[in-house]
């Protein structure tokens, strides 16, 4: 799984292979290492976050903090993306 970027002891990172169509832009947020069903947040087109599931039950203070985070590297993410997929659509 492609390690975008780690914040702390969480890892920010693609999951490949997630089938088809492949799915907008977004990375997955796990504690320790990548999981298979794992937090997972949208990156939209002006850069922004959108929550689309918990499933690594991260606290929301700190879901909030990684999500900022997410937030202001939006576009290292997109562009990691693009280098990695080769395609790029958004959630919105």
């Amino acid at each position: 799984m492609p390690q975008v970027f780690k914040i702390g002891s969480y890892w920010v990172y693609f999951w490949v292979n997630e089938g088809e169509p492949m799915e907008p832009v977004h990375v997955h947020i796990a504690e320790g290492k990548p999981v298979a069903n794992a937090t997972k947040i949208w990156i939209t087109k002006d850069g922004h976050c959108s929550l689309a599931n918990n499933n690594s039950k991260v606290s929301d203070v700190v879901l909030n903090r990684i999500m900022r985070v997410i937030e202001a590297r939006s576009f290292e993410i997109i562009s990691k993306w693009k280098e990695t997929f080769q395609d790029i659509s958004f959630y919105c």
